[in-house]
């Protein structure tokens, strides 16, 4: 993109300016439980009532209708539960295997003692008798509790149970329930005995309870804690000791409560170590973290620049003696480039840059159409292909996707050509053919300047555009023929018809090589937000340039107004809203342009760029390499698939002609 006349210096363009609640108990038809009022008083001590029912009568204090109500309850029977079992025997077997009472080495009889579902004769039958399904019941063991067991006793159609049984079904012996049930429960029991490790009433500042607690479902059958007495693990299996298997739970709560919450620090240090890397990865504390985070990306992906004006300095400053430019030294500090604000670009800070792939621009003026343009754009390429060859320890001529990430891989920089301006081709679409065969492999449609077939952008301020829809047919053939041959269409510079009919004509995507969003800055050399949306449904890529008056429509820009984290002026970051962020990417046009942003003065300070956009938390590393260069590589690979069918296709070469526009300097014209 150079905006300097001939050999002049000035820029040439003008600007212009209730969850679902489940409740087992209902769902699955238990009967209603007694109501609250008919207890004539306040609950009884849970020793007293123990001792009670191994008379079989209800304890005192209990509605003698409700009691004997609730002994005339059948066992449960619902078929519902025995399907669940059925269809979900896993679900089933880890809830039979949470009950409380379960005794390792004799789990079919501790598990049937904890069975809910105890008739009045102690005898009843289990419904789910296969032990395969853990219930642990058999034709030997009924699974039914004695009415000897003088823990025992009955309230009504809902039971009052020892808490880990009622809770266990659903939640397991450790759950968060498990442990309120019974502070509800020891709330309602005068005793001071230790209810298995969770204490007494003592411990919960309170001796009685005005209504009943929350209750397992249950067929007027339960379990009790401990009776009073059974204070001491150590006491005996008899009498009034506490069990050997109410011991062993004790001990495997005990232990529960003590691994819990190592193994909860365990599992916050296991995932801590996980993530903590991403945390550091993804939001580094400061700007040498991103840097290094940045450098290591560009190990991984290319940085590919869009467009570099340096070849057309060498014509200028040295008039192509290659001889006179020693692109590993420092220019900054040699003359003439070091007086220069339009010079940017050496080795050493292509190296410091870390950049991976760039396209060097082969531009000729627009004073040179219709005259020698063809020349002096093969004289162009020539100086790209001899700078890559005189400096082949750095650069490396590279003409496909291959080639590109073969050279990056070498630590090498992929040195590609672009012509800049269809008027380079001199209307001649097998001079097109030539520059392919010679390693070009973009083409931007127009210059500053109109061509007999495409409209450019400086057209569209001054309404002087003579052709209608930016395109001709010799245009759209050229256009076709691009994609035949597997060469890039850069829209950078056209009109906006001209962008609109080129999108509509081409099989492959299309890149902008170094545009910026026309809402941001309303220079007509930039991209509207419809055809960047028009972009995104071809695949292409739009490589947003530092030139200032691309980007602020004035002479000063910063950093931030290219990237667009702090500021509204925010060129890439609108870019991705709008179009996605498959869809952007770099192309500086350093070396053609006298004005550049603070803290993007020369090729060395893309690290600087993509640091600073990785502060802002809507980027990741992805984005950045997307940015970086796998969106051009992508859209590269799309155009040579493209190439590639339509030779399968023996697509042939587009034979169309198109008169010169200069028949006076042309020869054999009639």
């Amino acid at each position: 993109m150079h905006h300097g006349s001939g050999f002049t210096t000035g820029p040439q363009e003008r600007v212009h300016q209730q969850p679902v609640q489940t409740n087992r108990i209902t769902s699955i038809g238990i009967p209603e439980k007694c109501p609250y009022e008919s207890y004539s008083s306040q609950i009884p001590d849970c020793c007293a009532a123990a001792a009670a029912v191994q008379d079989s009568r209800p304890p005192s204090g209990y509605n003698v209708g409700c009691f004997n109500e609730c002994h005339q309850t059948t066992p449960y029977h619902d078929d519902s539960y025995l399907q669940e079992a059925i269809m979900q025997p896993d679900v089933y077997q880890q809830r039979s295997q949470s009950r409380l009472g379960y005794n390792e080495q004799q789990p079919h009889q501790s598990r049937s003692q904890s069975h809910i579902g105890h008739n009045s004769d102690s005898r009843c039958t289990s419904r789910l008798g296969n032990p395969s399904l853990g219930g642990g019941y058999n034709e030997t063991n009924s699974g039914c509790l004695d009415h000897s067991e003088p823990r025992m006793y009955c309230t009504s159609n809902y039971c009052m149970a020892d808490t880990m049984m009622a809770t266990a079904m659903t939640h397991g012996i450790c759950s968060e329930e498990l442990e309120l049930d019974m502070r509800r429960h020891i709330q309602a029991c005068a005793c001071t005995c230790n209810h298995m490790g969770y204490g007494n009433y003592m411990d919960y500042q309170t001796t009685c309870l005005t209504e009943l607690p929350d209750v397992a479902p249950c067929n007027g059958t339960i379990r009790l804690p401990p009776s009073c007495s059974e204070e001491s693990p150590s006491s005996g299996s008899s009498g009034g000791g506490i069990t050997h298997k109410d011991h062993h739970l004790d001990i495997s709560r005990r232990k529960c409560r003590i691994l819990a919450p190592i193994i909860l620090v365990m599992t916050s240090l296991l995932l801590g170590g996980l993530c903590l890397p991403i945390l550091l990865q993804t939001s580094p504390a400061t700007h040498q973290q991103r840097l290094d985070i940045i450098r290591r990306i560009l190990t991984e992906v290319p940085l590919i620049d869009g467009h570099n004006d340096l070849p057309w300095n060498v014509r200028k400053f040295v008039h192509n003696q290659l001889g006179e430019v020693n692109l590993s030294s420092d220019l900054g500090r040699i003359d003439p480039w070091a007086k220069s604000d339009w010079s940017h670009t050496d080795i050493p800070r292509l190296r410091a840059g870390l950049v991976g792939a760039q396209f060097w621009s082969a531009y000729v003026p627009c004073g040179a159409a219709q005259l020698n343009a063809v020349q002096l754009s093969l004289e162009q390429i020539d100086v790209i292909r001899r700078l890559a060859e005189m400096n082949a320890q750095h650069l490396s001529l590279v003409t496909s996707v291959k080639g590109l990430i073969e050279a990056h891989r070498e630590g090498k920089i992929a040195s590609l050509i672009g012509i800049e301006g269809g008027h380079s081709l001199g209307n001649s679409l097998g001079v097109l053919r030539t520059f392919y065969g010679l390693g070009a492999r973009y083409l931007t449609l127009t210059h500053a300047c109109d061509t007999s077939w495409a409209t450019c952008s400086v057209g569209e301020t001054n309404s002087t555009q003579g052709l209608s829809g930016g395109l001709s047919e010799f245009g759209k053939a050229v256009v076709r023929e691009l994609n035949r041959l597997g060469m890039l269409v850069d829209l950078s510079h056209v009109s906006t018809q001209t962008m609109n009919a080129a999108l509509q004509t081409t099989k492959a995507p299309v890149i902008f090589s170094h545009s910026a969003a026309r809402t941001l800055c309303n220079a007509s050399r930039n991209v509207p937000d419809d055809v960047l949306q028009n972009l995104a449904k071809n695949g292409g890529v739009v490589m947003v340039p530092f030139y200032t008056y691309f980007i602020t429509c004035n002479s000063t820009a910063t950093i931030q107004d290219v990237i667009g984290f702090f500021t509204k002026t925010a060129h890439i970051n609108h870019i991705r809203r709008v179009a996605g962020i498959d869809h952007v990417g770099i192309g500086a046009g350093f070396d053609g342009i006298n004005f550049t942003p603070t803290g993007l003065e020369d090729v060395s300070r893309y690290p600087q760029l993509l640091a600073t956009l990785l502060e802002d938390p809507t980027w990741n590393e992805e984005d950045i390499k997307k940015l970086a260069g796998l969106n051009l590589l992508r859209v590269f690979s799309k155009v040579e698939q493209v190439r590639d069918e339509w030779q399968k296709a023996a697509i042939l070469p587009v034979e169309k002609i198109s008169p010169p526009d200069n028949s006076a300097c042309a020869y054999g014209v009639s």
